[in-house]
């Protein structure tokens, strides 16, 4: 077997239907598209959601729920993630463009320091929020937390 003599498998592929070439062919006159009707017309297109008047799936279904839109989005990122960026490219400062660098965040997330994990060593972290005990484990080693 090589690639000029591959072909598909016995009936997988059907002949296209040649519509509207005349009323020997089987398929002239109306050309399958039955008799009158939006749909028989060239250029038709139903609606986006169209259930042929049926009460559409998006208003049989109840809304729900609220989205806020002054909620602000936070990469959360934990203290044993940085302990382990700390042993891993040994720096002492670390900042959202650090972190951006790693590849923790992209450049244009908000971060929040939680308090997961521990830390060992003295650090000075940036970022836009922390958690009480992120402060607490951060100011315990003699680092300092610093907020965007």
């Amino acid at each position: 077997m090589s690639l000029h003599n591959l072909k598909p498998a016995q009936g997988s592929t059907h002949k296209e239907k040649r519509i509207g070439r005349g009323e020997g062919s089987g398929r002239g006159g109306t050309s399958t598209r039955g008799h009158k009707g939006a749909q028989s017309r060239s250029g038709y297109s139903s609606k986006k959601g169209f259930e042929g008047g049926q009460m559409p799936l998006q208003r049989r279904v109840p809304k729900y729920g609220f989205t806020n839109r002054s909620r602000i989005e936070y990469k959360a990122i934990n203290l044993s993630t940085l302990q382990s960026l700390i042993e891993k490219i040994n720096v002492t400062d670390i900042t959202v463009g650090t972190l951006a660098e790693v590849g923790l965040v992209s450049k244009n997330d908000r971060v929040k320091i939680l308090g997961n994990g521990s830390l060992t060593s003295a650090i000075n972290v940036t970022a836009h929020a922390f958690s009480k005990s992120a402060i607490a484990a951060i100011e315990a080693n003699k680092g300092t937390a610093t907020i965007l």
